[in-house]
This record gives structure tokens, C-alpha cells and sequence, in this order.
């Protein structure tokens, strides 16, 4: 009997062994799970935070990227403007070419003739002066009337004005031939001064375009770098993710052996196999019901997103160069004759590239657009911008105000084919033919 009470009495201290190293165990396990947990959670949200702010980067590059495209493009498109009204121009130089050699061959013929008919003048003159004056007035004598030898003297006097008259035609068409060439070699040197603007331009809008394309470049890096970034924190938030959910696993997998123990021991308790066991666990074993909120964990990406340009068609209206009768109504009350009269007042002011003075110098685009600015009407400043203006017009039905739009320059017409513009550094402010060169478009403004 009491080796029967020694036997039971060791069962219980086994039993009380047991359910104070279940709940040591417990216990201590569940403080580590909370604080994996803990960090791996304060871990997600520093790359969350860090994800977000590099996000922000990568939208702020996206948005200067794509600025930097709009600038670019119209660089490009401006360049290949310029490039096209390069193209007219040479045309237009290698026509003028043609016409000064014409010229040239012209005025030489005209020298020839004139010198031709100085000789055949000074013969005749010689004949009836030198030679033959004896024969000359026994001729005027040998008429038979008054009236034959007044009609003879008035032959005379006629053949000597009709020499004059010829020579002085031959001098007055040798000199229009002159003026001519010397007119289309003005023109010439014009078309020589625009075509190097033209390329200056061209150098400097290729050094813009160069330079936009590098910062496009260092913007590629950076975005390159900033996705590159956001995919490791993004990474990090699913890794986290990962051991968030793996240690709330173990927490539950833990609580759920801790409730089975729990189990066992009321059941020993009921069978009265371990009151003294069950009573010792129920002092020792507090059950923690502790609820623990889910976490979500959904995990946050980036996305480098493309940004393309698109290339829009602007309608242009029509320039009216081959359409055969565009003439617009004016919807202004000023007169195209007042800003003629206006412009002129400026002859033979400077040209001065970029300037803004009627007076102390502009170029073609400024000239035209301070002339008009005058009237209270407001034109763009470049001469590309000018070709758009307004309403187009047939040159034939051009008229005083109308503006004239080349290949990179820009004039007002005043009438009768003459155009007043402000040409070149060489020639300033001045009057000009209205086709000295192609012309791209007229625009009416008033």
C-alpha cells in the first residue's frame, strides 16, 4: 500500500514537471516571436518609406524627362525648318547666279552697241562736217525753192538729233543693264550674309540639341538607378512579408500546442489523475488570449513607365502661293498705307541681330514685329512663328501691309512688287523686289 502511494505521489511530480516545462517553454517562446515580428516589420515600413520617396524621384524625372522632350522637339522641328529654308536658299542663290552672269552678258552687249553706235555717229559727223562741207552746202544751194532747201537744212538737222537720240538710248540702256547688276549683286551679297546666319543657327541649334541629348542621357541614369533602387526595396517588402507571415505562423502553430496542453491537463484533471499537477499548472500556466491584428501584405512594386512623345500634325492653312485668289477682308481699321508710310521712316537704320530698336537696330522679324506693334497689333518675334499669322493671300492680290514670308527672313510689302525689310548687317533698313527671293507665304494682318 505505501509503495502504491510512493508510486502515485512520483506520477504527479512528474506530471507538475512537465506542465511547468510546457509553460517556461511557451512563455518564452511567444516574447521572440513578437519581437521577429516587430522588426520585421519596422523593416518593411523603412522600405515602404523609401519605396514611396523614390517613387516621388522617379515621377519628378518622368516630368523632366518629358519637358525635355518638348523641348527638344521643337529644337528638332525648328532645326529642320531651318535646314529646308537652307535648302530654298541655295536654290535661290544658284538662280541668282544665272541671272547676274545674264546680267553681265547683257551689259557688255549694251557696251558693245553703244560703243558701235558712237563710231558710226562720229563718221557721219566727220562726213558732214569735215569731209564734205563744200558738197553739203552746194547741196542746200543747189535747191531750187525756199522751201527744198529749208526741207534739206531740217534733213540734216534731223539726221544729227536722230544720232543723238540713238546714242543717248544706247547710254540709257547701258545704264539700266548696270543698275541691274548692280542691283543683283546687292541681292547676292544678302543671300551670302543670310546663308551664314543660317548656318550660324544651325551650329548653335545643333550644340543646343547636343547638349539636351546628354542631360536626356544623365535623366536616362538617373531613372535607370532610381527603378533599380525601388525594385530592391520592393523586394524587401515581400522578403519581410514573407517573415512577417512565416513567424505569425509559428505564433499560431505555438498557440495552438499551448491550448492542446491546456487540454490535456483539465482532462488528467477530470480522470482525477492530476489535481495536485493541475492545480500547480494553474498557477504557474497563465494563458495569454492575445488577438494580433493581420497584417496585410500585399506587396508594393515599381514600375518604370515609358514615356512617349507623340509627333501631332498642325493644320496649316493654305500659303496662297498657287492658290489662285486668296484675299482676305482686313478686320482691323488700320491702313496698310499708314504702316508703310510708318516703316519708311526707318530707311537706313542698322540691322542688328536680336535687336529690338527701330532706331538703333533690329533684325527682319523685329523690324516687322515693332512696326505693326505700333498699330496696337502684337506679332511673334521670329520669323518662323510670323508664316502663321494672320491669313494667307495670293501674291497677286497682294497689298500694302501684307507681310512676305522667305526661307529664314521676313519684309513688308509696300507695293508695286517692292517689299521694305530689314536686310542685312551690310545694307540696314531699305526697299528691296518683292521676289528677289522664294517666297514661302503672305500673310495679311490688318
Amino acid at each position: 500500500m505505501e509503495n502504491k502511494l510512493t508510486k502515485k505521489s512520483f506520477v504527479k511530480k512528474r506530471i507538475l514537471a512537465a506542465a511547468l516545462v510546457v509553460g517556461l517553454v511557451v512563455s518564452g517562446y511567444e516574447p521572440i516571436l513578437a519581437s521577429a515580428i516587430k522588426d520585421a516589420q519596422n523593416k518593411k515600413n523603412e522600405a515602404q518609406q523609401n519605396l514611396s520617396e523614390v517613387n516621388e524621384k522617379i515621377d519628378s524625372i518622368h516630368e523632366a524627362q518629358e519637358s525635355l522632350q518638348a523641348e527638344m522637339d521643337a529644337y528638332d522641328a525648328q532645326l529642320m525648318s531651318l535646314l529646308t529654308d537652307m535648302e530654298i536658299l541655295e536654290s535661290d542663290i544658284a538662280t541668282q547666279e544665272e541671272e547676274i552672269e545674264q546680267a553681265n552678258a547683257s551689259l557688255e552687249q549694251a557696251k558693245l552697241e553703244e560703243n558701235r553706235q558712237y563710231e558710226a555717229m562720229k563718221v557721219r559727223i566727220q562726213y558732214m562736217y569735215e569731209n564734205s562741207n563744200t558738197s553739203l552746202w552746194a547741196s542746200l544751194l543747189e535747191a531750187k525753192s525756199i522751201t527744198e532747201f529749208l526741207n534739206r537744212v531740217e534733213y540734216i538737222s534731223e539726221v544729227y538729233d536722230y544720232d543723238r537720240r540713238l546714242l543717248a538710248g544706247y547710254q540709257e540702256t547701258v545704264q539700266q543693264v548696270a543698275d541691274l547688276t548692280d542691283q543683283l549683286s546687292n541681292e547676292m551679297a544678302e543671300m551670302e550674309e543670310l546663308k551664314l546666319s543660317y548656318q550660324e543657327q544651325q551650329t548653335s541649334l545643333e550644340e543646343i540639341i547636343e547638349a539636351k541629348s546628354a542631360q536626356m542621357d544623365d535623366f536616362d541614369s538617373q531613372l535607370a538607378s532610381a527603378e533599380n533602387l525601388a525594385s530592391k526595396y520592393a523586394k524587401t517588402i515581400r522578403q519581410q512579408n514573407q517573415i512577417i507571415a512565416a513567424e505569425k505562423k509559428r505564433q499560431e502553430e505555438a498557440e495552438k500546442k499551448r491550448q492542446e496542453e491546456e487540454a490535456k491537463k483539465n482532462a488528467d484533471k477530470n480522470n482525477g489523475t492530476g489535481t495536485t499537477s493541475g492545480q500547480t499548472a494553474a498557477d504557474t500556466g497563465d494563458s495569454e488570449n492575445s488577438s494580433n491584428g493581420a497584417s496585410g501584405t500585399g506587396t508594393d512594386s515599381s514600375g518604370a513607365g515609358s514615356s512617349g512623345t507623340g509627333s501631332g500634325t498642325a493644320g496649316s492653312s493654305s500659303n496662297g502661293l498657287t492658290d489662285g485668289n486668296l484675299n482676305p477682308s482686313y478686320t482691323t481699321g488700320v491702313s496698310g498705307s499708314d504702316v508703310v508710310s510708318y516703316a519708311s521712316q526707318f530707311l537706313g537704320n542698322p540691322y542688328v541681330l536680336g535687336g529690338n530698336s527701330l532706331t538703333n537696330g533690329t533684325d527682319c522679324s523685329g523690324f516687322v514685329s515693332l512696326v505693326y506693334k505700333n498699330f496696337g497689333i502684337t506679332l511673334p518675334r521670329t520669323s518662323y512663328e510670323l508664316r502663321s499669322v494672320g491669313q494667307a493671300v495670293s501674291y497677286a492680290n497682294a497689298q500694302p501691309g501684307d507681310i512676305i514670308c522667305y526661307p529664314g527672313h521676313v519684309a513688308i510689302y509696300i507695293g508695286n512688287g517692292r517689299i521694305i525689310h530689314a536686310s542685312t548687317p551690310r545694307t540696314g533698313i531699305c526697299y528691296g523686289n518683292a521676289t528677289y527671293r522664294t517666297i514661302t507665304t503672305i500673310r495679311r494682318v490688318l
